[in-house]
């Protein structure tokens, strides 16, 4: 078993590979590596002065290289940044490819920059069941700016939005992200709309993109109380206005800390943890229910055979846990 200890000091002293261990730790599923994970994260406490940044996007519109740009730039102003990077996961062997260190080879080679890859498992909204555990254990290994690059599913990124101080959503010009093309969901969701690939043959059509975004703002309710999100043009492969964009990161962080939604945002955050942690907990505890798992393929088989409404089955595996739960308290 992990030693509790040295992992915290090890942490603490921003060496790696306790950092990578007590991830792993934390992202297992056993719940001995679980338990220790949650002594490690409680004996670390608050995390120190951070920015958390969501870097969302369909996929092909450039996150990756956007996010090696900026993190040059984050490193530059004198920061540490840690990349965690969420891959899909394949719904029919699970597995999931993990490449984003080869997408960032440059930024991933500097010793101020941490690159995580995690795959999304069956967690929903773009990012991976441990990646608010995660955050935190970078955090506390003195890394002050993380991103969260998203799976990219340019729909379902509220989970990503739920954890980070900034959301930035990356769109290229002229390959489908048009307005009719990305719902608007997720561009109420952003703080910075970034339309990248700004440059060539498709300069023109960034700066018809960005204009249409920019006018479909104003329709839209401001999502913060000091921030009206920005629309902005960049080409993260040539270094094009990456500077400016986290200038403006930099610029929004200072808004929301004077106005106090900063720490507002933070709090409720911690909350909406709070609450899915014990959803997730709870849905565990059921699915190893003994009497359960007992009952379990009957009423499976009676809802795929269409004798038993699913609401109906789901009650009464409830019933079955709590009347098991009562019995052994």
């Amino acid at each position: 078993m992990a030693d509790v200890d040295a992992l915290v000091a090890g942490i603490r002293a921003g060496a790696r590979r306790p950092l990578a261990r007590a991830i792993t730790l934390a992202e297992s599923t056993r719940e001995d590596h679980r338990a220790v994970a949650r002594e490690v994260l409680a004996r670390l406490g608050k995390p120190r002065d951070t920015l958390r940044i969501a870097v969302s996007g369909v996929p092909g519109a450039g996150k990756s290289t956007f996010i090696e740009s900026l993190g040059a730039h984050v490193i530059a102003s004198g920061h540490q940044v840690a990349v965690l990077t969420i891959d899909p996961s394949s719904a029919i062997s699970g597995g999931s490819i993990l490449g984003d260190k080869t997408r960032m080879a440059t930024l991933s080679k500097s010793p101020e920059a941490y690159i995580r890859p995690s795959a999304a498992g069956e967690t929903l909204g773009g990012v991976a069941r441990r990646t608010r555990d995660t955050m935190a254990l970078v955090e506390a290994a003195g890394f002050d700016v993380v991103i969260v690059e998203t799976v990219g599913v340019g729909q379902s990124e509220t989970t990503a939005a739920s954890m980070t101080d900034l959301f930035t959503l990356v769109l290229a010009p002229a390959a489908g992200d048009d307005l009719q093309g990305i719902k608007r969901g997720i561009v109420e969701l952003a703080d910075l709309v970034l339309i990248n690939k700004a440059d060539g043959d498709l300069k023109a059509a960034a700066g018809r993109a960005a204009s249409d975004y920019a006018n479909a703002q104003r329709l839209l309710r401001p999502r913060r109380e000091s921030w009206s999100a920005r629309v902005v043009q960049c080409s993260a492969l040539h270094d094009d206005g990456v500077a400016d964009i986290w200038n403006a990161m930099r610029e929004y962080r200072s808004l929301m800390i004077d106005s106090g939604e900063y720490e507002k945002n933070r709090s409720l955050q911690a909350r909406h943890w709070l609450w899915q942690e014990t959803t997730d907990k709870l849905v565990d505890l059921l699915k190893g229910h003994t009497q359960v798992k007992a009952e379990l393929p009957a009423l499976e088989s009676a809802v795929e055979s269409g004798s038993l409404a699913p609401s109906v089955a789901a009650d009464q595996l409830v019933k079955a846990f709590m009347n098991m739960t009562g019995e052994s308290s």
